[in-house]
């Protein structure tokens, strides 16, 4: 399989430098560490408390064009959400990041956040615990459920990205999952000014609070938020 990497029985890629990476970026934490608050529905997705917590996507021409919007800032907060979807040829996401089911999959019909046309454009692999048939959305995305475990998920990924990275989009017990298994190549988070006071956060039950075998690569403030990119040494 084209730019797959092989997993071994303890979780930890095999090959050399060449090969395709899990890349996780543009994530947003507040200054207390919390990536979503209390309380998280589906009016309310990132929880209570949040609101401010991406304002700075949206200031940007990049995060307004998510929205169909015109405008926005072209400046460091633009470069690096631009960077986030580099090279990526797959995304893999946790299913709270998909929607706001739990337990058995409902006949509500949900098919995530986005409408009909995903700003994905390529298959996203979704973390579960219950079997569904792969949803095909308009503009090339195609959300496929994955029940056997992060792993399965990755290999899936990197077979359907051909040669190009992987994406990890979130939420953050998914990314807490591949960072205490040491799959995650890259690590951009995003400090937001703001504090929520409780919820989730990134780095949760992981050892000694903070990833192991990573450095930081890139420390920069914007006018708005303060951008650390960390990588696997």
């Amino acid at each position: 399989m084209a730019g797959v990497r092989l997993i071994d029985n303890n979780g930890m890629g095999k090959g050399d430098s060449s090969m395709a990476k899990l890349r996780v970026h543009n994530i947003t934490m507040s200054l207390d560490g919390f990536m979503a608050g209390r309380d998280q529905t589906a009016d309310a997705p990132m929880g209570v408390g949040t609101e401010k917590l991406h304002s700075w996507v949206f200031d940007t021409k990049f995060g307004r064009a998510m929205i169909g919007q015109e405008g926005g800032s072209e400046g460091l907060d633009n470069d690096y959400l631009e960077r986030g979807d580099d090279g990526i040829g797959a995304t893999i996401m946790g299913r709270n990041m998909f929607g706001p089911i739990r337990d058995e999959w409902d006949d509500s019909g949900w098919q995530g956040w986005w409408g009909d046309t995903p700003p994905y454009g390529h298959p996203v692999f979704v973390l579960t615990h219950y079997p569904r048939d792969p949803l095909p959305m308009k503009g090339g995305t195609t959300f496929n459920f994955v029940d056997d475990g992060i792993h399965s998920a990755l290999e899936q990924a990197f077979d359907a990205a051909d040669g190009a990275d992987v994406r990890l989009g979130g939420g953050a017990s998914a990314i807490r999952q591949y960072l205490a298994a040491g799959l995650v190549d890259e690590l951009h988070l995003v400090i937001s000014p703001v504090v929520i006071g409780g919820g989730e956060r990134i780095f949760d039950g992981l050892d000694a609070g903070w990833p192991a075998g990573f450095e930081v690569a890139e420390f920069v403030p914007s006018e708005t938020v303060t951008h650390a990119v960390l990588r696997k040494v």
